[in-house]
């Protein structure tokens, strides 16, 4: 039992490898020179079980002659790989070189399905790591409720969820990003190429600026508006799967850094697709969220 791992950056390469190898699969990971955190190979080092391949992003016939070498006719991509690497200086070798020339657009969905087409054809098929680790995924509810210690959203943290899935689902549908932020519901900021926390950050600065000219413009506090309504700026954060989203790659994930990301912002709300979000280090998440102050909502789809 044979598994290949194509491991991107973060935590997820790592918890998904535990999983595959508590199933009894041999894994070979093929690790990502400008992505994938180097402590890899210490877990190599005291599992004979695991291999890994250093291979650079642009290396895609590398990759399926390595799979090849090791017997793997099954694989699995496990952390992200940021897709503006697609306009770094990494230079494709001829295979990945002739797919993006005949890629129509080089979005998330049409670069990975290109991929895995590649590689299906090679006789490495690509599953969804949803299947090692569907343990994490969100499961439908409050996930911060009062028996945890937490609460529930706001009824005005309600509304930005309503009005944020209608944004974000739009959004996800061009295949542009998945997670948008909200306050007062009015979108402050949309992802792109630079990632979900990168969006947070973005708009809590954002509110923070504002926060500065207000304090800037009336130096002692003072409204000399009287009457005049005030906006709720906490933010709400809301994350969406794509309409046709393909489990194999690009699975929506939340991890602590996101949750720490959220309470530097000034974000007061994280909403959720459940069964479609995986949810890493759920346990902690879950108490740093309640002791910033967050609440947590997995929608249904």
């Amino acid at each position: 039992m044979k598994l290949g791992l194509i491991a991107g950056n973060g935590r997820f390469p790592f918890l998904l490898l535990d999983a595959a190898r508590a199933q009894g699969f041999a894994v070979t990971v093929a690790a990502i020179r400008e992505e994938t955190d180097p402590e890899i190979n210490q877990r190599a080092a005291v599992d004979e079980r695991i291999t890994v391949h250093w291979l650079s992003l642009g290396e895609l016939s590398r990759l399926i002659e390595t799979f090849h070498k090791e017997g793997v006719s099954m694989a699995v991509m496990a952390g992200q790989v940021k897709h503006k690497q697609i306009f770094s200086s990494i230079r494709p070798d001829w295979r990945l070189a002739k797919l993006l020339l005949n890629l129509r657009t080089r979005n998330t969905d049409m670069l990975l399905g290109a991929v895995a087409k590649v590689l299906s054809d090679e006789g490495i098929e690509l599953i969804s790591s949803t299947q090692f680790l569907e343990p994490l995924l969100a499961q439908e509810g409050i996930l911060t409720d009062g028996a945890t210690g937490g609460r529930a959203p706001s009824d005005d943290e309600r509304k930005n969820i309503e009005y944020g899935l209608g944004v974000a689902k739009a959004l996800a549908g061009f295949d542009i990003g998945q997670t948008v932020v909200v306050a007062a519901q009015a979108c402050v900021a949309v992802e792109a190429m630079e990632g979900t926390d990168e969006t947070i950050e973005r708009a809590g600065r954002l509110m923070h600026s504002l926060e500065e000219e207000a304090s800037t413009d009336h130096p002692s506090g003072e409204d000399l508006s009287p009457g005049a309504p005030t906006l709720e700026r906490r933010l709400t954060v809301v994350k969406v799967a794509k309409p046709n989203q393909d489990m194999r790659f690009d699975v929506p994930v939340i991890g602590i850094r996101t949750i720490e990301t959220m309470a530097r912002a000034g974000a007061s709300c994280l909403s959720v697709e459940a069964g479609r979000t995986l949810l890493f280090d759920r346990d902690t998440l879950l108490k740093r969220a309640i002791e910033a102050g967050i609440s947590i909502v997995a929608v249904p789809r």
